[in-house]
């Protein structure tokens, strides 16, 4: 039997003996801290493998969400500029908005090729004139002159009930038969108009040149008139003008014939 000195020697040194002669280690953190110590326990836990890996996995992810806040992309970078200067030139161009502005005195003018752009003129002259047309031929291209006037109608509502763009803070509502897709701003329903029209006219209708020049200053000054009267952003018009251009490309794909439509072309001949 061992003696009590060399059991309390054992214990001290990491190692105790059974009753049957064999030995066991104990902790030596466990000998020094006792089990009641709250302190303890907690240092325990904080140091176990399921804590020690979420703080890890914390500390992997906290700098990638940094760098995400401070390094933006490229491109969101580039469309918020894009964005800034053309709110910003758009301002300053829109020195019609209003009569206390710097060309408020050209705003009646201004309002009267806001008119000549519009497209209830535009769809009610088509009409008049597929009314009085007494060929087959000039029947055929006022047909798909009105087709293109309500196609644009269709695809303008279209795009500005999808990308839902407010019209400049500058504006004011008082434009010439309004709808409801019509206080949003993206893309201009003018400039898409002019620029269809000025090519379809171009195509199908033979004219003279100092004509031809003049139908193509009108369609550039319908589409910065609407800058100039606060309605439209420069880059509604720009895109106006570039979706007007690939609208005729469609409606000539889609160009009415008497081959396919004989029965539309015979009840206006008669």
């Amino acid at each position: 039997m061992p003696s009590p000195k060399s059991t309390r020697e054992n214990r001290v040194g990491g190692s105790a003996s059974t009753s049957n002669g064999r030995f066991e280690f104990i902790s030596m953190a466990n000998s020094r801290t006792p089990l009641s110590d709250p302190a303890a326990a907690r240092l325990r836990a904080s140091e176990s493998p399921v804590r020690r890996r979420d703080s890890s996995s914390s500390q992997q992810m906290l700098p990638e969400e940094d760098c995400m806040k401070l390094n933006p992309s490229f491109l969101g970078i580039a469309f918020r500029s894009l964005l800034a200067i053309d709110l910003w030139l758009s301002k300053k161009l829109g020195v019609c908005a209003e009569e206390h502005c710097s060309w408020g005195s050209a705003r009646p003018v201004m309002k009267l090729i806001e008119i000549s752009g519009h497209g209830i003129p535009w769809i009610a002259g088509a009409l008049y004139c597929l009314y009085k047309s007494d060929s087959l031929a000039g029947q055929e291209v006022v047909l798909n002159l009105l087709f293109a006037l309500i196609l644009d109608l269709a695809l303008v509502g279209l795009v500005k009930g999808l990308v839902k763009r407010r019209r400049p803070v500058h504006n004011r509502m008082d434009m010439f038969a309004t709808f409801s897709v019509d206080r949003y701003s993206f893309p201009s329903g003018h400039a898409t108009r002019a620029a269809m029209v000025c090519r379809f006219i171009l195509n199908h209708l033979v004219l003279a040149i100092p004509v031809r020049v003049l139908l193509v200053l009108w369609a550039v000054i319908v589409g910065f008139s609407r800058v100039l009267l606060g309605r439209h952003n420069v880059t509604d018009v720009a895109f106006g003008f570039l979706m007007g251009y690939m609208q005729y490309s469609l409606v000539d794909y889609f160009w009415l014939s008497p081959s396919k439509i004989p029965t539309l072309f015979s009840l206006w001949s008669q």
